[in-house]
């Protein structure tokens, strides 16, 4: 055998499993049907976040004058925005690439498929196949964008994440179905842009997910924002009509609206891709459309294995990159201990941006604890206020019991930024305590966590 190690798929899952193999001493092949880095970086993770650092750049300018600036007529150059996206993530996959030559993984182009055998079977661009034989494969095929019912996605006029990405003109109006982080941000983008949107979201608030009070504040802003805002609603069925689309949404009140777009864009959800991997004739056992798999990603096959989007858990891609080296340095014969999934952090990056991780209040109350919550508005912070953004909060859920951090969830500028901070602090089992005696730098919105903890213990200075 020339490798030791196959891996089917190149994105966050994928390229840091044959890296962490590679450093472990695994000679490694990596098949990738697309572009190297995958659908994270190429098509989703990345380029999204230039299109926002864009969006916000755009308001920023358009609010100079409340910081003393003239900028004059602030216009956006939709094709130039969506080219820097695109240059961005080029960048970063040639950026994977290198990485991937640096620690000795070969990479080659085409659709990899289990064989009864074990083998990997891979169908070339051009039609060559070519098949390879390795003790242990690794599955990291990631997902892709979930057609709805009444839903048909045809590239064009209803669209999924992909194509939102590299539209090549601006559209006027659009409907987007699904408020998770994918259809705001892009719910978002479009708007900042000048879009006409509508986002049509099957539950009671925006950010189902998160803790209530986060959803209201992202929900307000949106309004706020001139999105229009449809929850407890759903797209009954969508038809071409003319040049854009006709969708049938059924409202909260249970009556069927008629709404026209130049686009609709559904981002309910993915579908892990398992479709045409040879998994039934290997045998890997698949349930409810993932791929089973133990505490160390072994599938039902012998030295077959599954990370990311493909086995249960959270579809996001720092979960993939972190089941990629718990995968490999077991099959090293390391111990790396198990991933931690109730400390996985949730990000999405509308303006403002929200942040979370662990339980949220009511998730709390239902999972039985009697808790302690403190909150602090970034409205009494002087680095927000500083920033023309004192929108949002933090807020933290101890255990009343024990004192531990059980969540934080934050919403404002620069969240994102924070929560790592806030995700070691639960592993490690802060209390409210510890986060009050950490001192905190001045002036910055990271304050807020400070002030947060001390409010749970009635002992905010600031409130």
């Amino acid at each position: 055998m020339d490798h030791d190690v196959i891996i089917i798929g190149s994105g966050p899952g994928g390229y840091v499993a044959a890296i962490r193999a590679a450093r472990l001493g695994s000679r490694v092949i990596v098949v990738e049907r697309e572009d190297v880095g995958g659908v994270c970086l190429n098509r989703g993770c990345i380029p999204t976040k230039s299109l926002l650092k864009s969006a916000q750049v755009l308001e920023y300018a358009r609010r100079g004058r409340e910081f003393g600036v003239n900028t004059g007529e602030v216009t956006a150059d939709f094709p130039a925005i969506i080219a820097r996206a695109r240059d961005v993530a080029e960048k970063m996959s040639r950026g994977v690439q290198f990485l991937l030559d640096k620690n000795g993984v070969e990479v080659i182009k085409g659709h990899g498929r289990l064989t009864a055998g074990r083998q990997v079977e891979v169908t070339r661009s051009d039609g060559g196949r070519v098949l390879l034989d390795a003790p242990r494969v690794v599955l990291a095929t990631g997902a892709r964008a979930r057609e709805l019912p009444g839903v048909p996605l045809d590239g064009t006029r209803v669209i999924g994440y992909r194509e939102a990405l590299r539209l090549e003109r601006l559209p006027s109006s659009m409907i987007v179905i699904g408020s998770g982080a994918i259809g705001s941000e892009l719910a978002f983008f479009y708007r900042a842009m000048g879009t006409r949107v509508t986002l049509v979201e099957y539950m009671p608030a925006v950010l189902p997910l998160e803790d209530e009070e986060i959803s209201r504040v992202v929900g307000r802003s949106f309004k706020k924002a001139g999105i229009e805002v449809m929850v407890n609603a759903s797209v009954e069925s969508v038809e071409r009509a003319g040049d854009g689309v006709r969708a049938l949404v059924r409202n909260k009140k249970g009556e069927v609206e008629t709404r026209e777009a130049d686009v609709l864009l559904s981002a309910a959800g993915i579908t892990p891709n398992v479709e045409g991997l040879g998994l039934e004739e290997a045998g890997v056992i698949v349930e409810k459309g993932r791929v089973k798999v133990d505490a160390r990603y072994r599938t039902s096959v012998d030295g077959v294995y599954a990370i990311g989007d493909l086995v249960p858990g959270p579809s996001l891609a720092h979960v993939a990159s972190a089941e990629a080296i718990c995968c490999v340095e077991y099959m090293a014969g390391l111990d790396p201990g198990a991933v931690d999934y109730s400390s996985i952090p949730a990000c999405t990056y509308t303006t403002p941006e929200v942040a979370s991780v662990g339980l949220s209040e009511a998730r709390a109350a239902r999972a039985g604890y009697a808790t302690r919550v403190g909150k602090f508005p970034l409205s009494a912070s002087g680095k927000a206020s500083a920033a023309g953004a004192p929108e949002g909060f933090a807020k933290l859920v101890f255990n009343a019991d024990d004192d531990a951090l059980l969540g934080a969830h934050l919403v404002g500028l620069n969240v994102t930024e924070m929560i790592g901070g806030l995700v070691i602090a639960k592993r490690l089992g802060a209390r409210s305590r510890d986060i009050i005696k950490s001192v905190h730098p001045h002036p910055t919105i990271s304050e807020a966590i400070m002030e947060a903890a001390a409010d749970a213990r009635d002992e905010a200075i600031h409130l």
